[in-house]
């Protein structure tokens, strides 16, 4: 592991629309592990999808090389899709009730780090006082953008723009991407679902990654996020050493 140990904070609020939260997080930086899931909304049971996934993950072997977590890592995703994708939507009140989730995980050692991600839940790096989005969304909104040439104003006024085109328990077959990349010292990651990420702009992210702890930086997150509409769950977890 790290010579130094990483720091994070996470937290997760229901905003100021939704009753219910279907957001969840992990938070294991003993472990160098984190996610952000965010139930699919609207369909039954999206908060006992992100619960489980969250839950899956806190229970890997911390064992292995690096390589070997990650393989694990998505071992498990591909596993929690067909879980629920079959067992659990067999016992929904609704034979055609589909249960899903988004998820992006964040693993770190050392100066390795893999972000694995499907639906349009974000994983951003604050570095050298930039900010790189790593993670691309499995969105109708980014497809539209990526094989209509459509810039993004014209995608988001689709009336489909924010529907998943991949999430875990979505479908059969799960396509999960990976990025794997280099830390160096100062990085900061934000993992984070789309509600509070929907509302904040690329400058309102950074100010809040620039800032001394991963405390003070989701403060100030949830701070922004809550002065504005907030009509969905709110989800973050703040990492750095």
């Amino acid at each position: 592991m790290a010579s130094r140990p990483w720091l994070s904070a996470a937290r997760s609020e229901p905003g100021k629309v939704r009753q219910r939260n279907e957001d969840a997080f992990l938070n294991c930086p003993e472990h160098g592990l984190w996610a952000v899931a965010d139930g699919m909304g609207g369909h039954k049971g999206g908060d006992i999808a992100s619960q489980l996934i969250v839950a899956s993950l806190a229970e890997m072997s911390t064992e292995g090389s690096f390589d070997e977590r990650l393989t694990g890592l998505r071992q498990c995703l591909h596993w929690l899709n067909r879980r629920l994708g079959q067992e659990l939507t067999i016992t929904a009140d609704r034979g055609d009730s589909i249960m899903g989730s988004t998820v992006v995980a964040l693993l770190l050692e050392g100066n390795r780090a893999a972000c694995i991600w499907a639906g349009d839940s974000r994983c951003y790096l604050w570095r050298g006082q930039r900010l790189y989005q790593l993670s691309k969304d499995h969105s109708l909104q980014q497809r539209l953008i990526d094989e209509q040439q459509m810039s993004a104003e014209q995608a988001q006024a689709h009336p489909a723009a924010t529907a998943l085109t991949r999430a875990v328990g979505g479908c059969e077959h799960l396509t999960l991407d990976i990025l794997e990349l280099r830390v160096y010292p100062g990085d900061t990651f934000l993992l984070c679902s789309d509600g509070l990420y929907q509302g904040l702009g690329c400058d309102t992210l950074g100010t809040a990654l620039s800032l001394a702890s991963p405390q003070l930086a989701l403060k100030r997150l949830f701070d922004s996020a809550l002065r504005g509409r907030a009509r969905d769950n709110l989800t973050a977890v703040v990492i750095r050493q």
